[in-house]
């Protein structure tokens, strides 16, 4: 089913799109059949080359079997509202192309005024300034130039295009809000993490042998420990009178009880540590 959207631009088509997309339109059903086979031809070349020189910033998805959906990777530019984003935007190309622009969608979410809710793009290059010389890469390029000096005067999000005019630092703070929800790239997966991780843990390592976590502390609890005897087999002068003495040795003998308290949670620290 096709639909027709009014904007201040001009009449937009709405294609279907991928299930990346925005979720208002179906899949489509396109494929390379739809397209004559000297625009295939064209294609194929076009896409090569962006594969193997890419713009700054634009990294195309190919899809050998339908090169009427061609979608690409788009850095946000560094300086604007949309830094470290990653948006993944569409331009889907009619029968008739390239007689006829091409459609762009942006299928990642943007608070952008050039950027309807959809996310189709409005861009006098895909509308009255289209020539069929014009190839995928330049169309790509002023895509992402358009992240850099948006168009007010012809908003498809109003409130985007009227906070843009009247409050510039309130329409970066919402872009930067949708950037950093929607357009933040998955993290990589750090493949040196487990062995990292087993090796501050000394999986694997021999039982007689002090964990490498801990042997400072180990060390030193055992000093206390052989100060503390040296201590307790010192004898107490034979001028003190018995209550000091009594004061003493409760003293000394708390002193023991504690260091060997604290002892035994060494072993246990130990035994736990030889058991990994």
């Amino acid at each position: 089913m096709v639909v027709l959207f009014l904007c201040q631009c001009a009449y937009f088509e709405v294609l279907p799109c991928s299930d990346l997309c925005y979720g208002v339109f179906e899949c489509s059903q396109a494929s390379n059949e739809n397209l004559p086979p000297n625009v295939i031809k064209q294609l194929a070349k076009e896409l090569k080359s962006l594969d193997e020189s890419p713009p700054d910033g634009i990294k195309v998805v190919v899809n050998d079997e339908d090169f009427s959906q061609i979608c690409a990777d788009i850095e946000g530019p560094v300086g604007t509202p949309y830094e470290n984003g990653l948006f993944r935007m569409k331009l889907a190309l009619s029968h008739d192309f390239p007689h006829s622009p091409p459609k762009g969608y942006f299928m990642t979410k943007i608070f952008h005024p050039n950027v309807a809710s959809n996310g189709e793009i409005c861009v006098n290059t895909l509308k009255k300034d289209w020539n069929p010389s014009l190839g995928l890469r330049h169309v790509l390029s002023v895509v992402r130039c358009l992240l850099i000096e948006p168009f007010p005067e012809s908003a498809l999000n109003e409130q985007a295009g009227k906070m843009l005019l009247e409050n510039y630092e309130e329409y970066a703070r919402h872009a930067r809000l949708y950037t950093g929800i929607h357009a933040k790239p998955k993290p990589k997966f750090k493949t040196g993490a487990i062995s990292e991780s087993t090796t501050a843990l000394n999986v694997g390592q021999p039982n007689n042998e002090t964990p490498a976590a801990i042997p400072s502390s180990v060390a030193d609890i055992n000093r206390v420990i052989t100060a503390t005897e040296q201590i307790a087999n010192v004898p107490v002068a034979a001028a003190a009178g018995s209550a000091s003495v009594a004061t003493t040795t409760q003293k000394r003998e708390a002193g023991l009880a504690k260091v060997q308290a604290d002892k035994k949670k060494v072993d246990a620290r130990k035994k736990s540590l030889k058991r990994l």
